[in-house]
């Protein structure tokens, strides 16, 4: 009876594995004797906002070895470290090992990996790939940024938008025995890899080569350490162009793109490259310095606590507490009314116009302007204001935040606020992505504006650019003009930070054009000039002149003449 028992239950456990379960163990049975090699998925494109080309890919072959198929070790670690140019002992640890498959090399040239096949080596399979590929080297580099060895986004846009770029990789299965030798004569199966989806950017290829090629002359000329510069139209918050030189080879991103000095050869080569990999547009922080005198003049016009027609006497000099806060003139300006406090930059009156404006205020209009806050833009690493704790903003504080120091914040959030002023009071969100499109349906998602808000009326926002052409037209930025257009602008000079004087002065200049419809804004910041001459006016503002004296007329803005 136990017996039969025994047999009734076997009978019954058989008919289950055989009805219920039978594709469950044929599935199983199918992966005991299936070889599983990779076919990676052609990486999508980044492209301008015209379509040329910024990131594309390369046919590579990636070169592995299955151990128990190899019939000839001695040959294949000959073949392979000639044709690969690797060391012998290297090629030979990986054949001898005994896996089910091993990567010899990645990345390896087309004709290589044809020549290698030709050779026809059981054991060594030869699977074509691909490897990322950026048709201008530097451009834009810290904007793009670059992929792994598996094709991963590592930094840039590539990080960024890595799900839609990367695809689906596939698969080739082939049939091999319980010993893990591959049966001849058998079918492989594949299973086909879904491509990744191209980005369309809002950068332009020529706008950004332009900017980058002044920026680097400025860098060189002014024997700066650093230049940046960003142009964006403020009515969709579309960057055109963003250049951080010195910037690097996207082609090769981890080779230093200088030759450090004794104390930097002694760092973690990780921590050079992190800091050359580094988007100083986005990732760093500085003080605007007098460029943020548009936004407390904002403020004060927005709360209706100081009028055009008010005035100031400027001696040279004010004193705050038991601070004496100098003006760049120190003779003084004498008696001024508000828009010449403006395009005179004079500190002292910008002392008065924050007082008047209050604490409470000048962050409330910080905060509506986006400069309290990330902008939000489609880029990893995005830095933050650093700035005192509201409640712990005294007189001292109050007067030196009126006229952009004691405080950081990153050239984005600067030229992200101007916008707002040159966009009648609309506050939008800056973007790079225009688009992401299917090229193997056409199937297009457009990234939509994002208006943020009204953060203060058009008519505050009217007086103020036509406060910020003032200074063009008679003032410090007067370098800043285009002939044909009307231009506004504000310049800005910071001092050394105290903790690190040797970083010395942040220079700088914020333009806006045309004044009353405005198209471009553009942001230059110059770190670390060693000239004597070291104003914002005097080195920032022709240089956005030059900028902005190809960029108009080439996005077919008409000129006055």
């Amino acid at each position: 009876a136990a017996i039969l028992m025994v047999c009734i239950l076997e009978c019954v456990r058989l008919g289950v594995i055989m009805t219920v379960k039978s594709e469950y163990y044929m599935q199983k049975a199918d992966e005991l004797h299936q070889r599983e090699r990779r076919i990676k998925a052609k990486r999508g494109r980044i492209l301008d906002r015209n379509g040329e080309i910024l990131a594309a890919n390369e046919v590579v072959c990636t070169v592995s070895v299955i151990h128990s198929q190899i019939e000839d070790e001695d040959k294949v670690i000959k073949v392979l470290a000639g044709e690969l140019d690797m060391d012998v002992e290297e090629v030979t640890k990986k054949v001898k090992k005994v896996s089910s498959m091993e990567y010899i090399k990645t990345n390896v040239a087309k004709d290589i990996g044809d020549a290698i096949r030709e050779y026809d080596l059981p054991g060594v399979k030869i699977d074509e790939d691909y490897k990322r590929v950026y048709p201008y080297n530097e451009l834009a580099s810290k904007v793009l940024g670059f992929t792994g060895a598996d094709n991963q986004g590592i930094l840039g846009l590539e990080a960024k938008y890595d799900t839609y770029l990367s695809g689906t990789n596939g698969q080739i299965l082939t049939l091999s025995d319980a010993g893990g030798i591959e049966i001849k004569g058998s079918r492989e199966d594949r299973i086909l890899p879904v491509d990744g989806q191209d980005l369309y950017t809002t950068l332009d290829v020529n706008i950004q080569k332009y900017a980058t090629q002044l920026a680097w002359e400025t860098m060189v000329k002014k024997e700066a350490k650093q230049v940046s510069i960003i142009v964006m139209r403020p009515d969709n918050g579309e960057i055109l162009a963003m250049a951080n030189v010195p910037e690097y080879n996207l082609n090769s991103p981890y080779e230093l793109n200088y030759e450090p000095d004794e104390e930097e050869a002694q760092k973690d080569k990780m921590d050079l490259l992190n800091n050359m990999w580094r988007n100083f547009c986005i990732n760093d922080t500085y003080e605007p310095g007098s460029i943020f005198k548009t936004v407390t003049a904002t403020a004060a016009l927005e709360t209706g606590v100081v009028g055009l027609n008010d005035s100031f006497t400027c001696s040279g000099a004010t004193i705050v507490s038991d601070r004496r806060i100098r003006c760049h003139k120190t003779t003084g300006h004498g008696t001024q009314d508000f828009t010449h406090t403006v395009y005179n930059s004079c500190n002292p009156a910008f002392v008065e116009w924050g007082r008047r404006v209050g604490t409470d205020n000048m962050y409330l209009y910080m905060g509506k302007l986006g400069l309290l806050s990330k902008t939000g833009i489609d880029l990893s690493g995005e830095a933050g204001t650093i700035i005192h704790k509201q409640e712990n903003v005294g007189a001292v504080e109050l007067a030196t935040m009126s006229f952009g120091q004691r405080f950081t914040i990153t050239p984005l959030q600067m030229i992200t606020a101007a916008s707002a002023i040159a966009n009648n009071g609309v506050l939008v969100q800056p973007r790079i992505v225009k688009s992401i499109e299917n090229p193997d349906t056409g199937a297009v998602t457009n990234i939509d504006v994002k208006e943020v808000r009204q953060v203060i009326s058009s008519e505050t926002a009217t007086k103020v650019r036509s406060m910020m052409q003032s200074v063009v037209t008679d003032g410090g930025g007067k370098y800043g003009a285009v002939k044909g257009y009307t231009i506004g602008g504000k310049t800005g000079t910071s001092e050394p930070d105290p903790n690190h004087p040797e970083d010395g002065y942040v220079v700088s200049f914020l333009a806006i054009a045309p004044v009353e419809n405005t198209k471009v804004v553009a942001l230059l910041v110059l770190y670390g000039p060693q000239v004597k001459n070291y104003y914002g006016g005097a080195i920032a503002a022709p240089v956005v002149s030059q900028v902005l004296s190809e960029v108009l007329p080439y996005l077919g803005i008409p000129s006055n003449d």
